[in-house]
């Protein structure tokens, strides 16, 4: 039986990664948006969250081995906790409230959690810090674009459908 953080490092990554799929609908209303032409496709989406979210969590099992008390362990475990609730918070207000515009003020949150987390994590691993960084990196990109979807297609909140030319 694997160890008791090893098991949470496993469903953390599990539980993010269910209720990502389950809350992101690939619906009319979201084909219907208009994407920038260097959008990756959408079937991509699933694998880098599963490969982003597999290292996150190995990330944490590094970092728990390498907090030396209670105390260090108590700040892994705040990181990835407020990281859990900014990440789980994005998937429902774009997809299933329609609001990318609320999304892009959201992921502020989402990537500082993040941000956090690889430099809260720092002097526990090396590593885990490292195995971050594409965390880091997809969150900035994937904000840029739901900034430029919002910019294609807001204001959003309306009884009409998106306009074209953005806020």
């Amino acid at each position: 039986m694997p160890e008791p953080h090893i098991l949470a490092a496993i469903l953390w990554a599990l539980l993010l990664a269910g209720a990502g799929g389950a809350l992101t609908t690939i619906g009319p209303w979201y084909r219907n948006l208009k994407k920038p032409s260097w959008q990756p496709p959408d079937w991509l989406f699933g694998p880098a969250w599963t490969l982003i979210l597999s290292a996150a969590a190995w990330a944490a099992v590094l970092a728990w081995e390498g907090a030396a008390s209670p105390r260090d362990q108590m700040i892994v475990i705040g990181l990835y906790a407020a990281n859990f609730v900014f990440h789980f918070l994005w998937s429902p207000l774009f997809f299933a409230l329609k609001r990318p515009d609320w999304a892009l003020g959201e992921s502020f949150f989402l990537w500082t959690s993040v941000v956090a987390l690889c430099v809260g994590i720092l002097p526990y691993s090396t590593l885990a810090s490292a195995l971050l960084v594409p965390y880091v990196l997809w969150v900035t990109f994937a904000t840029y674009l739901n900034y430029v979807i919002v910019r294609l297609n807001g204001p959003f909140g309306t009884k009409s459908p998106p306009m074209s030319g953005g806020a």
